[in-house]
C-alpha cells in the first residue's frame, strides 16, 4: 500500500476511536444524570459540603425567592422594552429615555439588593465557614459585574472611568 493510503487509513481509525470513545462517555454520563438526577442547586451541596439537612432549608429558601426573582425580572424586562423605544427612532438622548434609562437603573439596584438580601440568609442558613465563603462569591458576582464592564471600557478606551 501506498504510504498516503495508509495515513488516511490511521486517520480515520483514530477519528472512529475517538468517536466511539466520547460516545460511550457521553452515555454514561447521561445514564448517571438520570440515575442521580440534581437541581439546579446541587452545586453548593458539593462546593459547600453541605448536609441533606443544609440543602433542605437553602431550597426552601430559594423556593421562596424564585417568585420575587421572576417579578423584578419581568418588571427590568419590561422597562427595557420602554427605553428601547424610547430610544428606537430618534439620534438624540430625549427626556423621555432618559428617564426610561434612570428607572431602569433603579429597577436593576433594586434586583441587586433583593439578590443580596436572598445571598445573605442563604449564607446563614449554611455552616458559618461555608456561609462566609459563599456570601463573598456572590457579593463578587452581582457587585462585579458593573466594575467588569467599567474596567474593560476603561482598559479598551484608554481612560479612567471611576465613581
Amino acid at each position: 500500500m501506498n504510504r498516503s493510503l495508509v495515513i488516511v487509513l490511521g486517520a480515520l481509525a483514530l477519528a472512529a476511536a475517538i468517536f466511539a470513545g466520547a460516545y460511550y462517555a457521553s452515555q454514561r454520563a447521561c445514564v448517571m444524570c438520570n440515575d442521580r438526577p440534581q437541581d439546579s442547586l446541587s452545586w453548593l451541596q458539593t462546593e459547600y459540603h453541605l448536609s441533606d439537612a443544609d440543602m433542605t432549608r437553602i431550597r426552601a429558601l430559594h423556593e421562596g425567592y424564585k417568585p420575587k426573582c421572576e417579578a423584578m425580572c419581568a418588571q427590568i424586562a419590561a422597562k427595557k422594552k420602554e427605553l428601547e423605544a424610547a430610544l428606537a427612532n430618534g439620534t438624540n438622548v430625549t427626556a423621555e429615555s432618559k428617564a426610561r434609562l434612570a428607572e431602569l437603573a433603579n429597577l436593576q439596584a433594586q434586583c441587586q439588593a433583593q439578590m443580596l438580601e436572598h445571598f445573605m440568609t442563604v449564607s446563614q442558613a449554611m455552616p458559618p465557614e461555608a456561609g462566609r465563603r459563599y456570601l463573598a462569591e456572590m457579593k463578587a458576582q452581582t457587585l462585579g459585574l458593573h466594575e467588569a464592564i467599567e474596567s474593560s471600557m476603561s482598559d479598551a478606551a484608554g481612560h479612567e472611568h471611576h465613581h
